[in-house]
């Protein structure tokens, strides 16, 4: 799976499940303040990713995490280790 890919699909279910306007959705754009979520939606995140893509996400892979690049990123390299 390729960068685009990843994104594609993250901000499909970002805009479908947690109803996120997609313009706001560019990869400087600060993640937590653009997604407004509360504790119970970032868990809500994690098993949309894991259901996704396979990978585990834990709360210390979130440690600097500021901008939706950090974001895909994140998965990117979660999916390379796993695979």
């Amino acid at each position: 799976m390729n960068k685009e890919e990843i994104i594609e699909i993250v901000n499909g279910f970002l805009v479908d499940e947690f109803e996120v306007d997609g313009d706001l959705i560019t990869p400087e754009a600060p993640l937590k303040e653009t997604l407004g979520l509360d504790s119970l939606d970032y868990v809500d995140l994690v098993v949309v990713i894991e259901s996704n893509f396979g990978v585990k996400l834990g709360e210390a892979d979130f440690v600097g995490i500021t901008s939706f690049q950090d974001f895909y990123d994140l998965i990117e390299n979660k999916i390379k280790a796993k695979g």
